[in-house]
């Protein structure tokens, strides 16, 4: 009779994947980091611990978008107090602070939990074509 493994967090091993985010759709290359940073990818997935890989996602701000969300599409933010509410486009967003449009965007495919939170630390998202993890071994998508 098989037993099903579960990952252990002590037998993880992490890579860096680096993705080029040019001329990819937006909500298609999320989806790709949600699974790379939940673990899906492996075969050693187990769903109550982190076993996924860091991202490092570069030209962030070179993505493409269907249709006229770049206009229409808007993101709204509210400190608590009365008419407080403000919102901004998704062009705003993509133009002033491209690292937190991807973190909410890949916020929302992760768990609402402890092991959520542990694992959108995992991404990195720079405007550029550079970024400071040279260090570690990368591997490109």
């Amino acid at each position: 009779m098989d037993i099903t493994k579960t990952a252990k967090i002590s037998e993880i091993k992490r890579d860096w994947v680096v993705l080029d985010a040019k001329d990819k759709t937006f909500g298609r290359l999320i989806t790709e980091v949600a699974t790379i940073l939940r673990g899906k990818h492996k075969p050693c997935y187990t769903p109550n611990v982190d076993c996924g890989d860091f991202v490092i996602i570069i030209n962030a701000t070179e993505v493409k978008f269907s249709g006229m969300k770049l206009e229409d599409k808007e993101y709204f933010t509210h400190s608590g107090y009365f008419g407080s509410t403000k919102s901004k486009t998704l062009k705003e967003m993509l133009d002033k602070s491209p690292e937190k449009l991807y973190h909410l965007a890949v916020r929302g495919m992760l768990p609402k939990t402890k092991l959520g939170r542990a694992m959108i630390k995992k991404l990195k998202v720079y405007k550029g074509s550079e970024h400071p993890h040279t260090a570690q071994t990368t591997k490109s998508k």
